[in-house]
């Protein structure tokens, strides 16, 4: 045990002096590493905030679903009831739709105004309630087929808009992560390599004393690794440091809109994996860049 803590305390020293003598170069590395993972972690959040928005569309999305007339709606909701896409239904009367109709029109005798018209002519109506936006012109079509249906309507116009806008986003986060990736694990291979050429004599003397190359080039790969933890740590600052800002500023604005933003919170589970995603790709990256820079000195 004292000889494992012996050790650990070596390679600890070594990291903490290798990022020491490191200068302006650690700076450059953790910052290109920062940059791709502020990018990425605000690209994640609102994809995942998007995500949400459509799930809400999808499940607040509603078929109206209008019946042929002399049809009640308590014949078909059964059968509707049964659908797998179907979370919740609302029947509307055509009484209760007729009422509602008058009372907007502003007119206040509504036996009267049946009577003018002969009749109601309204239908029975019911708003079916979709599982997600996916199923929606699926479930439209189901619906439309049954027998005492005569219309069937819903708006996906604004569906399909944000579901274009989560895939262009994810596009987006994809080609920028991969570009950003490749300059940062480059910035880290130059770094680590420039540091490891500076303490050539040492590593020499140690080679010549019989350390293994594993032994030697490790205090380094940590130098790296070291690169992605404190861009991680340093990206997710800053992204917290906005939604602070985000969520003064939306407190001030009208209810209508806070409560659209309060609809788009990341869930606890999110909160906490965000942080974690950073730190884990940001200690990959690291990992990456300080291996490609020792492999060629310690093959020779």
């Amino acid at each position: 045990m004292f000889k494992f803590l012996t050790k650990l305390d070596y390679l600890l020293k070594e990291t903490f002096l290798g990022l020491l003598r490191g200068g302006w170069m650690n700076w450059a590395a953790v910052s290109t590493v920062t940059v791709l993972l502020f990018l990425f972690g605000l690209s994640l959040q609102t994809s995942w905030q998007v995500e949400k928005l459509l799930n809400q569309f999808g499940s607040q999305l509603e078929v109206s679903v209008y019946l042929e007339p002399g049809i009640q709606a308590q014949a078909i909701e059964p059968f509707v009831a049964k659908m797998p896409e179907v979370v919740g239904i609302e029947t509307i009367t055509k009484e209760q739709a007729w009422t509602k109709l008058v009372k907007e029109l502003g007119i206040s005798d509504i036996d009267g105004a049946t009577q003018q018209l002969g009749d109601n002519p309204l239908v029975d109506e019911m708003k079916v309630k979709a599982r997600n936006s996916q199923v929606v012109p699926t479930l439209a079509t189901q619906l439309a087929k049954l027998q005492g249906v005569d219309t069937v309507q819903y708006v996906d116009e604004a569906v399909k808009r944000i579901a274009q806008l989560h895939q262009g986003l994810n596009w987006i986060t994809l080609t920028i992560t991969i570009i950003l990736t490749s300059t940062a694990i480059a910035v880290t291979t130059t770094t680590i390599r420039l540091i490891v050429m500076a303490r050539r004599r040492e590593i020499e003397i140690m080679q010549l004393v019989g350390a293994t190359a594993a032994w030697i080039y490790l205090p380094f790969i940590l130098q790296g690794i070291a690169f992605g933890l404190l861009g991680g740590a340093i990206a997710w600052s800053f992204i917290s440091v906005i939604q602070q800002f985000l969520s003064k500023l939306i407190a001030n604005q009208p209810e209508f809109i806070q409560f659209i933003t309060n609809g788009l919170q990341l869930t606890p589970a999110q909160i906490l994996l965000l942080p974690l995603i950073l730190l884990s790709f940001g200690a990959a990256v690291g990992l990456m860049g300080s291996l490609f820079a020792v492999q060629r000195f310690a093959k020779g």
